[in-house]
């Protein structure tokens, strides 16, 4: 079933572009989110930027997720070989981590130092999973 996907000369390249608009919803939002921790647009308030922006951030997770597990499918041996696939999983088990912590001590209610520290950990670790994702291809 999932070799047909992997051949079809469109099917896969749509989930390639799946997962890239994924993946700019997640970073595009958590870069405005970064932003506001850091002090800027502070004539939005944060929980309401947060609000809309984590509706968008969920979204390209998911189509993260769902593009992921599919792509995933065409070519499972292989991945589960990859010592940089593995590398990229743990990494964004790391960047929900601390997506929880950052949520759980209510850090946009904070907006302190931990916020933007947490901040600046998030937007290393997603900048490191596109880097071990592109590394994947050249395996």
């Amino acid at each position: 079933m999932f070799s047909s996907l992997a051949a079809h000369p469109y099917a896969y390249p749509a989930l390639e572009v799946l997962h890239l608009l994924g993946l700019a919803l997640v970073l595009g939002n958590l870069a405005l989110i970064e932003l506001r921790v850091f002090g800027m647009g502070t004539t939005l308030p944060a929980p309401d930027l947060a609000r809309l922006s984590l509706v968008l951030v969920g979204v390209g997770f998911g189509l993260l997720v769902l593009s992921g597990i599919l792509m995933f499918a065409t070519q499972a041996q292989e991945l589960l070989a990859s010592r940089t696939f593995a590398v990229k999983m743990s990494l964004i088990t790391l960047a929900l981590c601390n997506a929880a912590w950052f949520h759980a001590r209510g850090s946009l209610q904070r907006l302190d130092t931990t916020a933007r520290v947490q901040m600046v950990i998030s937007t290393l670790l997603w900048l490191t999973v596109v880097a071990a994702g592109r590394w994947i291809a050249y395996e």
